[in-house]
């Protein structure tokens, strides 16, 4: 968790939840999991249960103490929508979210199925932004998911990606995030899954940012796509300016 975080795409990390299970092949070689595993067993530590899920009470209030407005990665080290999350602490986090309202809050989950049945018992404030995580066009389906939520923002994060995405529709998405694999283990990226990825906002009207090729580490490859950084960020839509989102159906 961290005030200045080294994420191209937002300001600060708040992790109300740390831990999480995998789900789908973007998950195999999970940086957070990586990061957690090695303090597992170390007595004292905030990862001393490793990657194991944990909730964190303690840690509910902490954007009501950050007083300079930035945009806030909401469980960088988890999934707020994950099984063991308690529906009644999710919408503990939902109220800390509404009531710090001078943050924009950037919420991902690979788990949209439960995000669409909760949605509806949920505060959805213009700064609350929603999104999932698209590896490939084998999981466009999230974002389909996804246009069900009455978020302000609804966006895609394609990080990291492991195949072409073409198949996105992208009516009724905000933004898009792509990114190549990093760390040991690293899958390539082919830059031409990219370009197709950023040829689709443009002709969308979406907005799209490139975090990272990847390598070895995140910053191996640098970012930039056809000799410039592609760093765009959405603008919220009013609620009279949003197009209604397709009926709302539970897993």
């Amino acid at each position: 968790m961290s005030n200045n975080s080294a994420i191209e795409w937002t300001d600060a990390t708040w992790n109300p939840v740390t831990g999480c299970t995998q789900v789908s092949p973007g998950c195999d070689h999970c940086y957070a999991k990586a990061f957690a595993e090695r303090f597992r067993g170390t007595p004292g530590h905030p990862y001393e249960q490793g990657f194991d899920l944990k909730i964190w009470e303690s840690r509910l209030d902490l954007p009501l103490t950050w007083k300079k407005p930035r945009r806030i990665f909401v469980n960088s080290m988890s999934d707020l929508f994950h099984a063991g999350v308690p529906d009644s602490f999710i919408d503990r986090v939902f109220q800390t979210m509404e009531k710090a309202d001078w943050h924009i809050y950037q919420v991902l989950t690979k788990r949209p199925q439960r995000l669409v049945r909760l949605a509806p018992r949920l505060p959805w404030p213009e700064h609350v932004w929603i999104g999932v995580s698209v590896e490939s066009n084998e999981y466009a389906w999230r974002a389909e998911m996804l246009k069900q939520v009455p978020a302000a923002v609804r966006f895609i994060s394609a990080e990291p990606l492991l195949g072409p995405v073409d198949q996105l529709d992208l009516d009724g998405i905000d933004w898009l995030i792509t990114g190549g694999e990093s760390g040991h283990g690293h899958r390539p990226c082919d830059p031409d899954w990219v370009r197709d990825a950023r040829d689709n906002c443009l002709d969308a009207g979406v907005a799209y940012f490139h975090k990272q090729w990847g390598g070895r580490n995140p910053k191996t490859g640098g970012r930039m796509l056809d000799g410039q950084t592609w760093d765009s960020f959405p603008e919220p839509k009013m609620r009279s300016q949003r197009r209604e989102p397709t009926a709302l159906v539970a897993d």
